[in-house]
């Protein structure tokens, strides 16, 4: 009988509700599980088509071409990212079988290793991992586990951090970076030193990290050191800040090599002894001094700017801009086409990204003789 008003229809849709319930939860672990079950059965089924071809011919097939034979198989577990599927690996009566599915001895699946490595260097502890992997993959992780693979990464970390530095680097960028790391359950600031090079095909690496305890002459004296021994050479040019020690650690390792000052920081410093309603002002000048065509025309327009701000009674900043702004000049020795990227040691700014967008080399391989 169909229901003579709205009323009667929402009540058989209420009738109706409490008859039809939907257990999400029991859809999912369904779904989760015909996933798993799908991925077992693949896997296995790669895993005897491989030992098929080493073998030169399936199970129980009779020719001349066969190489080897059957004798049975064996149980593995292997955790992935749908959860823990059991493998039937083949064995071969006389051939080694080495399977490209899956590595040897191998438990996990590298995504799940990655993921665990990932997880612990965002700062998640140990306790939280096991019950994580519990809740992705059906399977706890113990501490053990996590310990081996994060000496691992370490390993890989050491071997990329003392890696031989080849060819030559015309250019580098020198940089300190202040992090929060946690310390025995306190967050502490930690100094990050970073060298970025331009190498011979004019694209840029980083060449190394490295923890100083403070951005000083002796952290930047190890880390130059560092960077020696392995054999950074062919530097033409340094662009960075002047960090403490860091202009006098050059001279000792590079002194061939010119150094320029970050026109970015030293915009900064001047603007120190500049009040905040004329900041924006003074920028405007201070950059009108580095789009010059030439060293000659910047180094006028500086001391027009140097006027100009003892003028507005900001003799502080015209003595900051009279005694650092010849450090900044140095990019004009190199070909014009590089200025825009050597002025700054953010090798990452609006103007060289677009050089690594377009893929465009921005060093020659054989670098112009300086002006």
């Amino acid at each position: 009988m169909e229901p003579t008003n709205q009323g009667e229809a929402g009540q058989e849709v209420a009738k109706l509700s409490q008859v039809i319930q939907i257990d999400e939860g029991k859809i999912q672990a369904h779904l989760g599980e015909v996933v798993r079950s799908t991925v077992e059965e693949t896997l296995n089924a790669l895993l005897d088509a491989e030992a098929d071809r080493l073998c030169h011919a399936e199970r129980y097939e009779r020719t001349e071409a066969r190489k080897d034979t059957r004798a049975g198989s064996y149980q593995r577990q292997l955790h992935t990212k749908v959860g823990q599927v059991s493998l039937k690996v083949p064995k071969l009566r006389s051939l080694p079988f080495e399977t490209a599915i899956i590595e040897r001895y191998k438990r996990r699946e590298s995504s799940v290793e990655e993921a665990l490595v990932e997880m612990y260097l965002a700062g998640v502890s140990v306790r939280r991992v096991e019950d994580i992997t519990e809740a992705l993959w059906g399977t706890r992780v113990s501490p053990s586990t996590v310990s081996e693979l994060n000496q691992k990464i370490y390993a890989q970390i050491e071997a990329w951090r003392n890696r031989p530095l080849e060819g030559s680097h015309p250019y580098v960028f020198l940089d300190g970076l202040w992090l929060k790391r946690s310390w025995g359950g306190e967050v502490r600031n930690v100094s990050l030193l970073v060298a970025i090079g331009v190498n011979e095909e004019g694209f840029r690496e980083v060449l190394a990290v490295a923890e100083g305890a403070k951005e000083d002459k002796a952290s930047w004296t190890a880390f130059l050191r560092h960077l020696k021994e392995r054999g950074l050479q062919g530097v033409q040019l340094f662009v960075s800040d002047k960090c403490l020690g860091l202009v006098e650690s050059l001279g000792e390792f590079y002194p061939e090599a010119l150094w320029q000052r970050c026109t970015v920081h030293f915009y900064r410093n001047v603007w120190t002894a500049v009040p905040t309603s004329k900041v924006r002002e003074v920028a405007a000048m201070l950059k009108a001094i580095h789009a010059q065509e030439d060293r000659a025309a910047a180094r006028q327009k500086a001391e027009q700017v140097i006027t100009k701000l003892r003028e507005m009674k900001l003799a502080d900043a015209a003595e900051l801009l009279r005694v650092g702004i010849e450090e900044t000049f140095y990019y004009y020795v190199f070909p014009r086409e590089h200025w825009r990227c050597l002025r700054t040691n953010n090798p990452w700014s609006a103007s060289c990204a677009k050089c690594d967008e377009e893929r465009e080399p921005w060093v020659p391989s054989r670098m112009a003789n300086r002006r």
